[in-house]
């Protein structure tokens, strides 16, 4: 196979980075799995953007505070001074933001955000974001979508990435050319035993970052959501319970049904706090209060939440709900610089499993999806500027030796388990 640019994955910020490409350039974009099984598929609380140059001072305090100073503030300006161009085009894609009645934006908070500055849509979002870029890619000709198609590894020749070793729906490896391949793959939600991601997302492109010797990036830093549905079944991932919900009063307690939190808080220190609580009161959750949202606005901004749980049994208009953490987002990954760029030419690295530092030790609340396509943005650019002066027709890669690869489960394994040795190591 060939292909002018190979991205890995087809969520927002994969799709984001497609559509930023010339529509004379040969773009394939593969999935692992269905095209909609990406966690920017199911991001609830919304998307974050500067309301005006007077909220500049406090959004970029709010996300160095969230981030404990350790944030790159060269990438935290970059993302902040974008979302507006950001948001405008997402609105020309056609997604849909909450309006009040005078047909405004409307906004929302969340936890360590010190306004209101978060667009959203109902508690989908996130789907509402990524299934209106899905649209456009479908749209474009120079586009070729495989879903069920793996990443298995990157080919190198003179230390540039020159292509990829992948793994069809049929089981069949195959070889593709690119000039430039964009890993977009998703966090490593998949490696623990809770988590709100989906199970397929398990490193992979940090693992062949790791077998290629590229540079990695802050990698023991793991967010916890502090909220999910706390169930004893064993499910396939946790289901969220936005951070919104308690931006809008939903209230946290003990066993006592007693209040001992600010639920505003960042994330990891409410995260700190329950688990504190949970370990006093000798409990396996804490109970979450929605209660004191007004029914008719909890139906309207929250309408799966809410039928999410009745299916579980709880009626949140009457009564509390059980939640816990659970492992949630993925600060760390493959180190980029401010366009995509990783320490191996032509290979780029976007969205939750790159790092450019813009979130620090602990990502700010809703600045996932607004990153994630900034940056996506700038990659595009970048590779289109380079390409320009790179002729597909001049590509000599090198041939592979699938022998490796036959076993791709095992490898798969492998990989995996180097990326949770790497991330112990790094966290002592």
């Amino acid at each position: 196979m060939k292909t002018d640019i190979l991205i890995v994955g087809s969520g927002c910020s994969g799709l984001f980075c497609a559509l930023h490409l010339p529509k004379d350039i040969q773009v394939t974009v593969i999935t692992k799995s269905d095209l909609e099984s990406s966690d920017s598929f199911l991001a609830q609380g919304g998307i974050c953007m500067m309301r005006d140059e007077a909220d500049y001072d406090s959004y970029f305090e709010d996300t160095m505070r969230a981030g404990h100073y350790e944030n790159d503030t060269t990438s935290v300006e970059l993302m902040i001074r974008s979302s507006g161009q950001v948001i405008q085009e997402l609105v020309a894609y056609g997604v849909e933001f909450q309006r009040d009645g005078k047909g405004r934006l409307a906004f929302t908070n969340e936890g360590a955000h010190s306004h209101s500055r978060i667009l959203f849509h109902q508690d989908i979002t996130g789907k509402e974001i990524t299934s209106k870029l899905l649209n456009q890619v479908k749209k474009r000709a120079n586009i070729r979508l495989l879903e069920h198609t793996a990443l298995l590894d990157i080919i190198c020749q003179d230390q540039k990435c020159c292509g990829a070793v992948l793994k069809k729906a049929d089981g069949a490896l195959e070889q593709i050319e690119a000039a430039a391949v964009v890993l977009a793959t998703g966090g490593i939600g998949g490696l623990f035993e809770h988590s709100t991601n989906f199970r397929h997302l398990t490193g992979d492109a940090v693992a062949i970052a790791l077998r290629h010797g590229v540079a990695l990036k802050d990698v023991q830093y793991i967010q916890i959501h502090p909220t999910t549905l706390y169930t004893k079944d064993k499910q396939e991932r946790s289901f969220l319970i936005s951070e919104s919900v308690r931006g809008e009063g939903a209230r946290l307690y003990d066993k006592h049904m007693q209040r001992f939190v600010n639920e505003l808080l960042p994330r990891d220190e409410l995260t700190a706090a329950i688990f504190a609580q949970m370990e006093k009161d000798q409990t396996s959750f804490v109970w979450e209060d929605l209660r004191p949202i007004p029914p008719k606005e909890l139906n309207a901004h929250f309408p799966n939440i809410v039928a999410h749980c009745v299916d579980m049994g709880y009626d949140v208009t009457k009564e509390c709900i059980p939640v816990v953490p659970a492992q949630h987002y993925f600060m760390g990954g493959i180190q980029i610089d401010y366009n995509g760029r990783t320490s191996m030419e032509q290979l780029y690295a976007i969205g939750e499993t790159a790092c450019n530092g813009v979130h620090g030790k602990n990502r700010l609340a809703s600045n996932s999806l607004l990153e994630s396509l900034v940056f996506a943005k700038r990659a595009a650019q970048d590779i289109t500027a380079c390409i320009k002066q790179k002729k597909a027709a001049e590509r000599q890669p090198a041939c592979v030796d699938f022998a490796p690869y036959i076993d791709a489960g095992r490898l798969q394994e492998t990989y995996r388990n180097a990326v949770l040795q790497t991330i112990a190591t790094e966290s002592r």
